[in-house]
This record gives C-alpha cells, sequence and structure tokens, in this order.
C-alpha cells in the first residue's frame, strides 16, 4: 500500500474512484429530487438554489439524475468486466495450457473478435439484443473478451514449463486443480491491472452507446443519455449536457489513473523505478 500511494497522483485517481463509489452507494441520500420526477412547467431551467444544476428538458433536476447516473454507469462498468474477465480467464487458460486443437479454435475465435472494433462490435451487438441494462452488460463483457483471453495465454505460456507446474504434473494432480491452483494465481498480478484499467474504458463505452441511443432506456438515468438529451440545449442550460460529460471524463480518468499505478506496483519489471 505504500508502494502503492507514494505517488501523489494515484491518490488523486484513488480518491476519485472512491468519491463516484460513495455517490453510487448513498445516491437515495445525496440526491435532493426524485430523478424520475417530471415538472414540465419547470422545464430547462437555470442553475439556482432549488436546482443546482438546473433541469433538464422535461423538469427533472440535473444533479439528481446525475448522482443515480452514477450507479448506472459503476454497475455497467463492473459487471461488463467481470462477464469478460470471467469468460476471458477460462478461454485463456484452456488455450494457453491445454493447447493442440483447442488452442488453434479459442485463438482463432478470439483473432475474428479483434478484427472487429469494439465500438463496431458493441453497435453490432446493440443492434441486435436491443438496448437496456443487462444487454448492454453482455453487449460490452462480449465485446472485450479477446483482451483477456490474449493476455491469460500469454501467461499461461510462460508459466506452462516451471518446475512447480511440472511437479504437479508429475505427481498427478489434475489438469483443472493444476489451473486453478497454480496457473490462475501466478498470472493474476496482470490481470488485475487491466481490470482496473477496463472498468473505466468501459464505462466510457457505454456512455458513447446511451449518447448514440443504443444503451440505457429511458427513463433510466444515464450519463451518456444525459449528454445525447443536454448537448443540443447547451445555450438553454449548458450544465444539462456538460456537467454529466465532466462526469465520465473524471471517472474514466480516475480508473486509468489507480490502474496506472497498480501495474507500477504489481509488474516485478517497475518495481525497481518507482
Amino acid at each position: 500500500m505504500r508502494r502503492l500511494f507514494r505517488r501523489r497522483i494515484v491518490i488523486y485517481g484513488a480518491a476519485i474512484v472512491f468519491f463516484f463509489v460513495i455517490v453510487a452507494v448513498f445516491a437515495p441520500v445525496l440526491a435532493p429530487y426524485d430523478p424520475y420526477a417530471i415538472d414540465p412547467a419547470n422545464s430547462m431551467a437555470q442553475p439556482s438554489a432549488a436546482h443546482l444544476l438546473g433541469t433538464d428538458n422535461i423538469g427533472r433536476d440535473v444533479l439528481s439524475r446525475i448522482i443515480y447516473g452514477t450507479r448506472t454507469s459503476l454497475l455497467i462498468g463492473i459487471v461488463a468486466v467481470m462477464i469478460s474477465a470471467v469468460c476471458g480467464i477460462v478461454l485463456g487458460m484452456l488455450s494457453g495450457y491445454i493447447g493442440g486443437t483447442v488452442d488453434t479454435v479459442i485463438s482463432r475465435c478470439m483473432e475474428a473478435l479483434m478484427a472487429i472494433p469494439n465500438t463496431m462490435l458493441a453497435l453490432t451487438l446493440g443492434l441486435v439484443l436491443g438496448g437496456g441494462l443487462t444487454n448492454l452488460m453482455i453487449i460490452l463483457g462480449i465485446s472485450t473478451i479477446p483482451t483477456y483471453t490474449r493476455m491469460m495465454r500469454g501467461q499461461v505460456m510462460s508459466i506452462r514449463s516451471a518446475d512447480y507446474i511440472m511437479a504437479a504434473e508429475v505427481v498427478g494432480v489434475k489438469r483443472v486443480k493444476i489451473m486453478f491452483s497454480h496457473v490462475l494465481p501466478n498470472c493474476m498480478s496482470p490481470l488485475i491491472v487491466l481490470l482496473t484499467r477496463n472498468i473505466g474504458t468501459t464505462i466510457l463505452a457505454e456512455s458513447s452507446l446511451s449518447f448514440l441511443g443504443l444503451g440505457i432506456n429511458p427513463p433510466m438515468a444515464s450519463w451518456g443519455g444525459m449528454v445525447n438529451d443536454g448537448y443540443t440545449r447547451l445555450i438553454a442550460n449548458p450544465a444539462f449536457g456538460l456537467a454529466p460529460g465532466i462526469c465520465v471524463l473524471l471517472l474514466v480518468m480516475g480508473f486509468n489513473i489507480f490502474g496506472d499505478g497498480l501495474r507500477d506496483v504489481l509488474d516485478p519489471r517497475l518495481r525497481g523505478t518507482i
């Protein structure tokens, strides 16, 4: 922990992430209004003491919707990354440890997925599966599976011939137990870094899809959806479109900075440079 937080910028990144996590957890307490309460008579109100960031085009409090949007972004980011990580880690272990035909099939499938840009793949899956919270988590999870598969495969192949792995094989330990008891724990350091950084990337992808209308379905609060609704009304109420965009920027930046700090600590090649 001392090595992780030795650099001030990592402390800032962790503080940003912690702040948004607290906001998401205590959203019902922090939100001054019901984020879904419509007040047409008070639409596009300017920031004031009653509404610190004003209201949107149908009179909903912008600050309350941003607070609840934090929950949506973090939920999608964490769950989607967990889906992709679990699938990618299992496929990578099978590919790297078993090898042969299994490795060939998995590698070719991952290469086919990687040939399609993540955004294009997510857009295509979004058109097929539709929007909504559950579908969006699945879409973003599928689109990043190859990243974890390739990293895990490389890690497994680098330790496949290690003495402790060969010793376990000689004494007759089953392959499944070797993979999960010996191989996986020794590959976790780079995976933890990738997990942390991919949460920020996934949140940004969710915001982009919601901005394009393929993400969270209304009236659920979403930062990308708010930017989509507010960018054409910047003159009427700049905070309506700018505030959620700034939140996306800060949260993604916080995760990326924190991920860089974890990389510096967990990567043995960089420990001497901290």
